[in-house]
């Protein structure tokens, strides 16, 4: 049953009255990873995997929440929201988050439910965030616009989840269209959107299964080598604010001033920007073999010189390198350490494809991977 369904009955059961159902989907990114921070181009995209949310107003000042995926219960009131351990979290800060804006809302009854995989880099928590944020902005005219939204869900996972993450995911699930992909500026936070059609070919998500630990100093030091590069470059042109400024050329003006560690680094984010932008004009022109081979360049970049790929990511993506007549493209999405690899492959290889792959995966590592194929859709919206 389609987590709308689930929703909407477990929410008549539960609240004898007829909700209002939300749909908030996850996302991919299909380039540009680690350019972010550093005032670049991402280009995520609403995928059909998604959290369902069935709200009503209860007229108390309590929110009480039903969560379907782990068949748990929690009420809670807006005075005295105090950050937890558990999901619950997620949707205190969003409450919270309106609160401080000075926006009236009051109590709801809201039974919630997913599809989204846990632990595959889709922002699962984005979308929960985003989703029950669009809930109680709609049902209380809140009057709050997409992008108001997305600062407010990212609020939340900063101070209630404790994560510091960027604002691309909520960005995306909150503004992605059907059969489009966004390339979003970081630095301004605009947005173009990418109508693709990929024709005989799918996105086709595997599952290291291998879990990241974004949160540790290795992510910081990749962001500490970026933020060294720039304040040496500043010392040549007082303009450069990030690494979005700079060119390869003016980067290897100062190579002698720069650790090599930090230089390649630099030079990565540097590359990927312009592949990012190189990837938007490729799909524009409907060339998905030059798209697949950017996807590849991001890859090896990321595990050879940004040295956040892993030993499972390296193995997919080198097992996809040797069939490219049906697998255009494969890199690892996300942060790195783990997570998805995301495939360019032709739609009528994917079962055989994915059974190789899945027998040579747990021969390999003795874990058995994720498989998830994926469409791009619409942003958060009602039903």
């Amino acid at each position: 049953m389609l987590p709308e369904h689930v929703v909407s009955d477990q929410f008549i059961a539960r609240f004898q009255k007829h909700p209002l159902v939300i749909l908030a989907p996850g996302r991919i990114n299909l380039i540009g990873e680690h350019t972010d921070y550093n005032n670049g181009f991402v280009m995520p995209a609403a995928v059909d995997k998604y959290f369902a949310f069935a709200v009503k107003p209860n007229g108390t000042d309590q929110f009480n929440i039903f969560s379907v995926d782990y068949n748990s219960s929690v009420s809670f009131q807006m005075d005295g929201l105090v950050p937890g351990n558990q999901w619950i979290n997620y949707l205190m800060g969003v409450v919270d988050g309106f609160r401080t804006r000075g926006v009236h809302i009051a109590g709801v009854d809201c039974v919630f439910s997913g599809n989204i995989p846990e632990g595959a880099g889709m922002s699962s928590s984005a979308a929960l965030c985003c989703g029950f944020g669009f809930a109680l902005n709609e049902i209380f005219q809140a009057g709050l616009s997409r992008l108001d939204l997305a600062h407010v869900a990212q609020r939340a996972e900063h101070l209630f989840a404790g994560v510091k993450c960027g604002i691309m995911d909520q960005y995306a699930s909150l503004f992605g269209e059907q059969d489009s992909a966004l390339l979003l500026d970081c630095r301004n936070l605009s947005h173009e959107y990418l109508r693709i059609d990929f024709g005989a070919y799918r996105i086709l998500l595997i599952d290291t299964k291998v879990k990241h630990a974004l949160g540790s100093s290795a992510y910081n030091e990749r962001r500490t080598a970026c933020e060294t590069g720039v304040r040496e470059l500043q010392k040549m042109n007082p303009n450069v604010q990030s690494l979005r400024d700079v060119s390869l050329d003016q980067l290897e003006k100062i190579r002698a001033q720069l650790p090599d560690d930090v230089f390649v680094k630099c030079r990565f984010v540097i590359s990927e920007i312009a592949r990012t932008q190189q990837a938007a004009q490729v799909l524009k022109s409907g060339n998905m073999q030059a798209f697949g081979q950017l996807m590849y360049e991001t890859h090896w970049g990321l595990s050879r010189d940004y040295e956040v790929s892993c030993e499972e990511s390296d193995f997919l993506v080198s097992h996809a390198h040797q069939f490219t007549q049906d697998v255009l493209g494969a890199r690892q999405m996300g942060g790195g350490f783990g997570g998805c690899v995301i495939h360019l492959i032709n739609e009528s290889c994917i079962e055989k494809y994915s059974s190789q792959v899945r027998a040579k995966y747990v021969a390999t590592f003795k874990k058995e991977p994720g498989f998830y194929s994926v469409s791009f859709t619409k942003g958060v919206h009602t039903l």
